[in-house]
């Protein structure tokens, strides 16, 4: 069975470039885990990052490792991908996780492994175990159970100091090692942390960490295969995080402040790409915020790259960007309106007008893509089927101005921790298929193609998204990865779903509230309470140069660029 495991690795590792083999001899060793299939993995720029950032020490070897599908069932052994050895076999073992879907995916890897799920089972003969990602930083509660340690954050920011630690005391007594990584910045041990609701007046909470010269940490791509969504292309984070505001987007607050990188450098960071392939592919919350991003998209149009972009804002649309898209061969253009009426996209601080969502549509007919893409959700809080119809009528005067293929997503809004709708009631799945079926049923006789996510495993997230460390043992439990299995393990261990689905108290705390975002308290509330009114709260300016409203940003970032206005400290 190994030789038939390592037999397609091989095949991959051919088809790759970038890959980096190391003796494991007298070096730590770090198998890099990504919680889903390789094809899925190999787009996670995040993954790339860390793979190069813990190969650049000399005296560490790291290693990758993807989730099997239905390995664990057939009792394969996983191994790590470069040289085929037992996860079990090594030091530590890193977990970079995106999304709450996988973390079932987590302890199915463990268990494929024999590793023992819960880190309270483990003694000193295991691998560490750490986690981070954007999946566990801002609520690592439901996770929390089965990690020695959890990176809260942008992980970059503390590598080099994890990697020292791990190097010499790796061999510890394990009470040891965990003391010792709970005194780095941001960094969470569950073991030696209760959770917040059992801790007392002074609760220990742990500070979100966030890179303030991504420079120092190129996020570029450093692998490359065929074998991906994104095969063959050189990523580029152009920018990271996002000022807007909308109150649904967790990346707009997990990665706050927004910080861009500058256009000379990513000029030559483009450049470095064009050595393993023509295809550049520009990575942020909204590529088309970047303050250069005109000018970017015509340099690398003169270079002669084929280019994609990960998503862009159309109040404004950039049209060089567009227009480069297009030359490099683009059939698509994705435009992102989220709801249908003007309303509701106030409510949800998502700011582009009607008018700019339909000269998009229109450039788009002008430069002659052959599809348009609408990402929509359905559920947002104080929706109602005038929104609904509202978002037809609106799809259908975009097909007026666009006569070929257009798509469209309907995907469940699912409230997350550390936003302001953290509090909102999440929409039943019976009303969101409903307004599913409404939209297919509208839209489909116009030969528009709608895609709906599945409402019932929204709910689902929805739990793992503002759930406590009792669904670790959820988790655990569940026999068969299906919804119903999924309620009933809940009601087995006496967890009821509106608990975390309902709306919840904005005057208690929460579980998630063991991390501390940077964003006060008091402006949640604040854009909390103006969402209820439909009314717009405030954006980050341009950088976020200058401005302390929600607390993230510190005098010395606000006013890098103008230290004449900085307070001046008390006399």
């Amino acid at each position: 069975m190994t030789w038939k495991i390592r037999t397609q690795q091989k095949s991959l590792l051919d088809e790759e470039t970038g890959a980096i083999f190391k003796d494991w001899g007298g070096r730590l060793v770090v198998a890099l885990a990504f919680p889903n299939t390789y094809y899925v993995g190999m787009s996670s720029l995040a993954l790339q990052v860390l793979y190069r950032g813990f190969n650049a020490f000399p005296d560490v070897v790291c290693e990758r490792v993807f989730w099997d599908k239905g390995g664990f069932e057939a009792r394969r052994p996983l191994l790590t991908l470069e040289s085929g050895r037992r996860v079990d076999e090594v030091d530590v073992w890193a977990f970079t996780i995106s999304y709450e879907m996988d973390f079932f995916n987590v302890v199915e890897m463990l268990r494929q492994a024999g590793v023992p799920p819960l880190a309270r089972e483990r003694d000193d003969s295991w691998p560490l175990l750490i986690a981070g990602g954007p999946g566990v930083t801002m609520n690592p509660e439901p996770m929390a159970p089965f990690f020695d340690a959890i990176v809260i954050g942008e992980g970059e920011e503390v590598l080099a100091d994890l990697v020292d630690l791990f190097k010499q005391g790796v061999d510890a007594p394990r009470g040891e090692l965990l003391a010792q990584l709970q005194a780095l910045p941001g960094v969470y041990v569950p073991a030696l942390t209760p959770p917040l609701s059992e801790q007392g007046e002074e609760p220990r909470r742990i500070q979100r960490l966030w890179v303030r010269d991504q420079s120092r940490f190129p996020p570029i791509s450093s692998l490359y295969s065929q074998k991906t969504e994104f095969r063959g292309m050189h990523l580029m984070e152009i920018a990271r995080g996002c000022g807007r505001g909308c109150r649904f987007c967790l990346a707009g607050y997990v990665y706050r402040p927004p910080r861009e990188l500058p256009l000379d450098l990513l000029l030559d960071w483009a450049e470095q790409g064009l050595a393993h392939t023509d295809r550049i592919g520009l990575i942020s919350a909204a590529v088309s915020d970047h303050s250069q991003i005109d000018e970017l998209a015509t340099g690398l149009r003169e270079m002669g790259v084929k280019l994609s972009a990960s998503s862009m804002r159309v109040d404004p649309i950039s049209r060089p960007l567009v227009e480069a898209l297009r030359a490099s061969g683009a059939q698509t253009l994705t435009i992102a309106p989220e709801a249908g009426s003007a309303r509701l996209r106030d409510v949800i601080a998502k700011t582009q007008t009607e008018e700019q969502l339909l000269a998009a549509v229109e450039l788009a007919a002008e430069l002659d893509f052959p599809q348009i893409k609408f990402y929509f959700m359905i559920g947002h809080p104080t929706e109602e089927q005038e929104d609904m119809e509202e978002l037809v009528a609106f799809v259908l005067r975009a097909r007026k101005l666009f006569k070929r293929r257009i798509a469209m997503n309907a995907t469940p809004f699912v409230p997350k921790a550390h936003t302001p709708f953290q509090w909102m009631p999440m929409t039943d799945a019976k009303t969101l298929k409903k307004r599913q079926s409404f939209i297919m049923r509208r839209l489909g006789r116009h030969k528009i193609a709608v895609r709906s996510d599945s409402p019932a495993w929204a709910e689902v997230q929805g739990v793992l998204a503002r759930g406590d460390r009792r669904l670790a043992q959820v988790l655990l439990d569940i026999p068969r990865l299906n919804v119903r299995d999924f309620w009933a393990t809940m009601a087995q261990h006496g967890l009821e779903r509106e608990e975390f689905l309902g709306q919840l108290p904005v005057d208690q705390p929460m579980p998630w509230q063991i991390v501390e975002s940077g964003v006060r308290e008091k402006f949640f509330r604040y854009e909390w309470r103006l969402a209820q009114q439909a009314r717009l709260g405030p954006h980050c300016p341009p950088d976020s140069a200058g401005c302390l409203t929600c607390g993230v940003c510190d005098p010395a970032w606000a006013y890098r660029f103008d230290p004449d206005k900085r307070p001046k400290p008390a006399a």
